[in-house]
Order: structure tokens, then sequence, then C-alpha cells
């Protein structure tokens, strides 16, 4: 199908999916669109795995982008006892894919020549007529809409609402990905496509697999991916989690291979101690766990004029809900559509666009913290009950 243009123009900060969510319907619906990512080069292996939900796909069919072959199934849940013994089964199909899958995907259909490496947001300007980013190189990009999908950390969120700031929820998820041929067989067999959980007092792991190395969806050449919900004092506690094995403090994350090997081992102590069996030998299998604090982040609003805040710069559903990714794809799914109600006048769209998308996000927050609270705090703060 051949998109007539608009004539419009849209800068989109931040590169990563929600970026490139907002990237591929603006063209969808006949905009330019430049998207600016502050990192030098390709981003990769950023979050492990993802539950694959309707959004996500219809996005990707309204871009044109192939949905035969985006990730691998789980055919039922279970739930285990302590001594890794099965305490419930029940019948649950899902799909589940990987962020690099998905990042792929988008990242291939996304014109390079319009993809920017390396450009860090400095400030943005605005008048009545058009909105400017002005970038850390001295250069600047003018537009008819500007959209803030950097994440937890936005800079576009801190120009326009500075005082909004994610929170520390109490607890970190640990996260781990395990080829399929480096896992025990017993272990191997009770996890292959199934969403497996392990829940015991202010705890739970998880696990389902993935796509592999490559985007490769071939048995055998699959992930098994895990997570693992664990308590820490924001004072007393996580600042050591979050400093890597270099020193460094990061605000909310280790990426793989950079946990101190210090937190590392005791991460790996604490699972020889407290999960079932099974999940002992996947933790034990993976070679570069790393590490995220759980957070909560809100907006009062997500339009300011020409500008708009989109997916986790906006909003940070808990990640029981398996909708971060999800919001990413609704939020720009709903702009493209409500740009084209309103014959792609931004001033009159966005207005149009900001409440059904403010309530979607509260709502998802509201849901994850209960899910989450339910699981961590249901025996007081602490990790053991």
């Amino acid at each position: 199908m051949t998109i007539k243009p608009t004539g419009n123009r849209a800068i989109v900060i931040g590169g990563s999916l929600g970026g490139l969510f907002v990237g591929i319907m603006l063209r969808s619906i006949g905009w330019d669109v430049d998207i600016y990512e502050r990192s030098e080069r390709n981003l990769d292996s950023r979050g492990g795995g993802i539950v694959l939900q309707p959004d996500v796909i219809e996005a990707f069919q309204i871009a044109g982008i192939s949905t035969q072959a985006l990730g691998v199934v789980a055919h039922e849940r279970y739930y285990l006892n302590s001594d890794g013994s099965i305490a419930q089964s029940m019948p649950m199909r899902q799909m589940l894919t990987s962020w690099n899958l998905l990042y792929g995907s988008m990242r291939r259909h996304f014109p390079s020549e319009h993809y920017h490496y390396g450009k860090y947001l400095t400030d943005v300007q605005q008048n009545g007529e058009q909105v400017t980013a002005i970038f850390a190189d001295g250069t600047r990009d003018a537009a008819d809409l500007l959209i803030g999908a950097d994440g937890p950390n936005s800079t576009v969120r801190q120009h326009v609402l500075p005082r909004e700031r994610y929170r520390y929820a109490g607890y970190v998820a640990y996260r781990g990905l395990v080829n399929e041929n480096e896992l025990s067989s017993d272990a191997k067999a009770l996890f292959t496509e199934r969403f497996v959980f392990y829940q015991f007092p202010n705890s739970h792991i998880l696990q389902y697999v993935i796509p592999g190395d490559r985007e490769s969806l071939v048995p055998g050449e699959r992930r098994f991916n895990w997570v693992w919900y664990v308590n820490y004092d924001k004072t007393t506690e996580l600042p050591s989690i979050l400093t890597d094995k270099q020193g460094k403090h990061r605000d909310y994350s280790i990426p793989p291979g950079m946990l101190a090997p210090a937190v590392e081992q005791e991460m790996r102590s604490y699972a020889n101690t407290v999960l079932a069996p099974p999940f002992q030998k996947l933790v034990a299998a993976t070679q570069e766990p790393f590490v995220q604090a759980i957070l909560d982040m809100g907006v009062p609003q997500m339009t300011f004029g020409r500008v708009a805040l989109v997916g986790d710069a906006a909003f940070i559903p808990r990640p029981h809900t398996a909708a971060s990714t999800a919001k990413a794809a609704a939020n720009a799914s709903s702009l493209a559509d409500t740009l084209v109600k309103y014959n792609h006048n931004v001033i009159e769209a966005l207005p149009a666009w900001e409440p059904s998308q403010l309530a979607y996000g509260r709502q998802l927050m509201a849901s994850g913290q209960l899910m989450g609270d339910r699981s961590q705090f249901r025996y007081g703060k602490s990790r053991e009950a």
C-alpha cells in the first residue's frame, strides 16, 4: 500500500522500542519521522524476554512488518512446590518473544538515514508553529511534533515536568538468559514451552522460552528467560546492588556482564537457599545475570503544546502486568489514529489523545502495584517472611 505523504514531520527522542513504535506508526500515516538515540551504537540485549500482547501485533500489522515468526508459544502454565514437583498446572497459550527480536524487526523496517545515534538532547523549544530539539553536539532540528520516548530517565520529561521522577518500589528483578543446550535435561524438560512459576513468601521467580541468538526460533537454539523478584531496602541495600563491577553507581539497572562479583555471588547463594531445585539449576547455568530496580512512575499530563510523552517516559507499569511494551505500542497506535482523525493538526489532536492514554497508564500502574505488593510485601518488607 502506498502511503500518501502529509508534509508533516515528527522528531522522536529515544530509539528503543517506544521510539520505534512511534516512528513506524507515524510513518504508516504519511509522516516524515527522525529518531534520535543517545547511545552511540546499535542497542542490544536490553531486558531479555517479553510477553507478546495484541497491541504489539496490531502495530506491526499496520506498519507492514511480518508477524509470522515473532516468538515462542508456551502451551501451559506450571506452579511448583518447594521440592520442584508440580503443584498446579493449567492450559494457557501465550506467545513469548524477546526485546532483541522486536527491536530488530522494527529497526530493519525503519529507514537508517532517519535513525541517528549519539544524539543527546539538551533543550526543547517551541512556538505556535514548530518545536525544536537542540542537541549536545550543537545541532538542532525543527518539526511539527516532538515525542519523548526516552524511557525512565527521559530528558524530554525533565524539560516539561522537571519535578516528576520515578520512585523505587522496594524490590528488584534479577534476570538471566540460558541457551537451551546449556541446561540440564531434567530442568529443560520441565521448562520448555511452558510458563513456570515458583512462589514463596515475599518473592517469586518465573521463566519462559524466548528466541535465541540472532532471533532464532529453532528448537535447541532458543533461550530460557527467567525473572526473580527480591526485596532490598532502598537506603541500606539498594546502592550496593546498583553499583557495577567497575564501581560505577547506576540509576536503576546493571546490564549483563556488569554485576559486581560480590552482588552476583550473594544472589547465587541466596538462590541455592530459597529456590525450588529446577530454578536453582536455571540460575546456576546463567553466565551473565543482570538486575533492574522495580520502579513506579506516573505523570499528571502527557502533552505540552507540540510535545508528547509516551511509553516509560510517561508511565512505568511494574513488570507483573506484562504490559510495558504493549503500552508503548498502544500509545503510538492511538496517537496515529488521533492525528488522522484531526486531519494531522497537532494542536487539536494531542489534547484529544491525552485523556485515554492517561487513564490507561494509571490503570496499569494501579494493577501492577497491586500485584507486586501482594507478591513482595504480604509478610512485611523483608526478603524472608
